[in-house]
Formats: C-alpha cells, sequence, structure tokens
C-alpha cells in the first residue's frame, strides 16, 4: 500500500480521522471536488445532507478506479460543507458510514472539514475533494 495513516503521539487522537498519512507511490492523483451528481450530472439527495455525502464519497471512489487505485490510496481528503454547525457531524458520519459500506472501504483518513457559504449550484450541500498517491 502506498499510504498509511497514524495518530502519532504527541496530537490528539481522533476516532474519525487520522492526522497524518506517509505516501511513498510514485503517482499523485489530484481529485477535483466531488458533489452529489450522479454519473449523467442529475442531482443527487437534494434537501439530505447524508445522501449528498455518500454520492460525493461514491464518486471519489469511481474517479480514483479510473485512475487505477482505490480509497486506500487516499492521502488527504478536504470536505467543504455549506453553512457548517456541529449539529450535522452525526449526519456526515452516516453519509460517510453509508459510502463506506456500499465500497467495503475504510474511510479514516486525514481531512480538514472547511464550513463555506456557499458551492457552485445551490442546491449543493458538501463537496470533496481528494489527493491520493499509486503506486
Amino acid at each position: 500500500m502506498a499510504v498509511t495513516t497514524m495518530n502519532p503521539d504527541g496530537l490528539p487522537k481522533p476516532e474519525v480521522y487520522r492526522q497524518l498519512s506517509i505516501a511513498t507511490g510514485s503517482r499523485t492523483v489530484y481529485l477535483a471536488g466531488q458533489v452529489a451528481r450522479d454519473a449523467e450530472g442529475g442531482k443527487v439527495g437534494e434537501g439530505d445532507f447524508a445522501a449528498q455525502v455518500e454520492q460525493a464519497l461514491l464518486n471519489v471512489g469511481t474517479a480514483l478506479a479510473a485512475a487505477g487505485g482505490s480509497f486506500d490510496d487516499v492521502a488527504k481528503m478536504t470536505i467543504y460543507v455549506v453553512d457548517w454547525t456541529p449539529d450535522k457531524m452525526a449526519l456526515l458520519g452516516e453519509g460517510v458510514a453509508r459510502a463506506a459500506q456500499r465500497m467495503g472501504i475504510d474511510p479514516v483518513k486525514p481531512v480538514t472539514l472547511l464550513g463555506v457559504a456557499t458551492l457552485a449550484e445551490p442546491d449543493l450541500m458538501v463537496e470533496i475533494e481528494a489527493v491520493a498517491v499509486l503506486d
């Protein structure tokens, strides 16, 4: 595996993400932000935050597969959430768990979560970008 994640001594050890990745591969893949759109560009989960998180992560998985990789190769993710408030954490976790189950993956990666005012289209509630390292 090209990416190993960890929570090193001296830093907090959160359960839902890791503090760092160590990547040893030779190809770096930068994914554009993935949103709640299906392969035809149709809206998925309009008004349903957990469903949008699930679809965005499924799209990350699809993009990685096209590059010859998998979610195991993700070194870092950034999640942008419109009007973030802490009460959305449970729905974020629900969407991540559903996507993880469907893809058969461990979704725990280094991640940065950012609250934003808006995304490219008014119905979008979340956007997820990823950097992966492949051998």
